[in-house]
């Protein structure tokens, strides 16, 4: 099989990677939103991130984009500036072509690069297992399950939290 090709995301990507983020929003329950936002929003997100210094990637097969993952902050407060969620999404054709792996493991190593010490996965729904492995895959452990928290098809869904340290983790105090 084909390694896909990992790249930083572009603003040339946001028409690729807005339609396989609507796909995850309509049909499924890795994200909680409802409604899935235009290519003006996916554009500001993108540049959001990039500007916060976090890193955002996609993965390619001949040009195409595949797939797409970034780490963003896990909360405002400045005590959790070392800390970053993931987040992972997979076009419904490239699935179980080892995109999701390719994509996370050069999301820790681009994390761990900048500085970040701790990596968190907030799963949507715990009934993903293939997330839930893939994480457990690149060394995440399960933290806990928050049951009941989400609200969407009709049925309540539960948030799986994982996580894994980055480089020296917290064993270390941080760069000034």
């Amino acid at each position: 099989m084909t390694a896909p090709t990992i790249r930083p995301a572009a603003a040339a990507d946001i028409p690729a990677i807005t339609d396989i983020y609507a796909e995850a929003v309509r049909c499924g329950t890795a994200t909680f939103e409802i409604d899935p936002p235009g290519e003006a929003e996916m554009l500001r997100r993108l540049s959001g991130l990039q500007e916060g210094g976090h890193p955002y990637l996609v993965a390619t097969f001949d040009g195409s984009v595949a797939g797409y993952a970034y780490a963003g902050p896990y909360r405002a407060r400045v005590a959790y500036r070392y800390t970053v969620e993931d987040s992972v999404y997979i076009a419904p054709a490239d699935r179980g072509r080892g995109v999701g792996r390719a994509l996370l493991a050069s999301l820790i190593t681009e994390s761990e690069d900048r500085g970040f010490r701790q990596m968190l996965a907030v799963i949507g729904d715990s009934d993903h297992v293939a997330s839930i492995r893939l994480h457990e895959a690149v060394g995440f452990s399960l933290v806990g399950t928050f049951t009941a928290v989400g609200y969407k098809f009709g049925r309540w869904l539960d948030t799986v939290l994982m996580q894994r340290a980055l480089g020296a983790g917290g064993g270390r105090k941080p760069p000034p």
